[in-house]
């Protein structure tokens, strides 16, 4: 059965649906969602836990015996599977089929998912989920443009806190729609609000406060075409300790979005309805940053830095020769404009 995330909380007040599925491509959301349903498994005595990850080659036979064993350390437990791609195959489908037709007693499944596109929703394994009686199905929807400024009201009013339209305008400008950067802002600004007021210099103030070589500062820096600004940001993130996964992830998602909209203009779509069109769609006030950068290089040289990225991600992973941090030193000048030899 279906059930909304507004109406989850209030659910799980009740007594537990021995299958929930949480369904979306939203990670805060998403995770929150599966963080109140441990939650409530815990004020309902569900004492052991088990993860299952199934992913290639997972022996979904692990989940039968799960369901057909006895609890070792507890009357209660809660089962998680987590699909990654979605797609449980034929075996999945024959396993997931045959718990749902009889879960076992005392025992809550919590089943992550990411988002299920048309088709996948219409297989059996699926509308079990979405239409049968022993599951609840969570579906999350991101948070579009338009909607964020309220989403941010409404999670600065749970924290406590009551904004000015000018400093909601300023946080939603800075996350661009990164609802975890987003619930990041806010818990600063618990720390900095005077009494539970924000206002613009609030927000200014926690915009200071943050990191003196802060990611999103690189990223702005390269593309307004200030190299050694950027490069010195990227040093000042490696000192700090920061991850250089955490940096590639920054610069591969502003480069998918540069290389799907130079492609866009270079099959004849203007740029403003290419800005539009994008997922999620560019911010008017970021737009003449985006365009700026575009115009350094064609639509077959932003494809190679997103190909460079992936190469990165596989330095980091220890899966390709070289140093990531030295690899992405050359990306983030790149993509700065600047041009280097061979």
């Amino acid at each position: 059965m279906k059930l909304s995330p507004a109406q989850l909380g209030k659910h799980l007040q009740g007594s537990l649906a021995p299958v929930y599925a949480i369904s979306g491509d939203e990670p805060l959301l998403c995770q929150e969602a599966t963080d109140a349903i441990r939650a409530a498994c815990r004020e309902h005595g569900y004492g052991e836990r088990q993860v299952f990850n199934a992913e290639a080659n997972f022996d979904w036979g692990l989940l039968y015996e799960a369901g057909a064993s006895l609890s070792l350390f507890a009357e209660k437990r809660l089962l998680e599977l987590r699909i990654p791609n979605g797609k449980p195959g034929d075996k999945g489908t024959a396993a997931l089929l045959e718990y749902l037709s009889r879960p076992p007693e005392d025992t809550v499944l919590l089943i992550s998912l990411p988002k299920l596109d048309g088709s996948t929703q219409k297989t059996k394994w699926a509308k079990a989920l979405i239409d049968g009686p022993q599951a609840q199905f969570v579906q999350i929807w991101p948070v579009e443009v338009a909607q964020l400024p309220q989403w941010i009201r409404q999670r600065l009013a749970q924290a406590g806190l009551a904004a000015t339209p000018e400093a909601v305008d300023l946080i939603a400008a800075r996350v661009e729609g990164n609802l975890l950067a987003a619930a990041q802002e806010i818990e600063k600004l618990k720390l900095l609000a005077e009494g539970n007021q924000v206002d613009a210099a609030t927000v200014q103030a926690a915009v200071a406060d943050s990191a003196r070589f802060d990611v999103f500062g690189l990223i702005d820096a390269a593309l307004n075409g200030e190299p050694a600004h950027a490069l010195r940001t990227l040093e000042g993130l490696r000192g700090e300790g920061v991850e250089s996964a955490v940096v590639l992830w920054a610069l591969a998602r502003e480069l998918r979005l540069l290389a799907g909209i130079a492609h866009q203009h270079a099959q004849g779509v203007p740029l403003d309805k290419a800005f539009s069109s994008a997922r999620p769609p560019v911010w008017d006030k970021r737009r003449p940053l985006l365009g700026k950068a575009l115009q350094r290089h064609p639509a077959a040289r932003w494809g190679q830095l997103l190909r460079d990225a992936q190469n990165i991600d596989a330095q980091i992973k220890g899966q390709a020769a070289g140093d990531p941090w030295t690899s992405l030193s050359r990306l983030t000048l790149s993509l700065a404009g600047k041009r280097l030899a061979l």
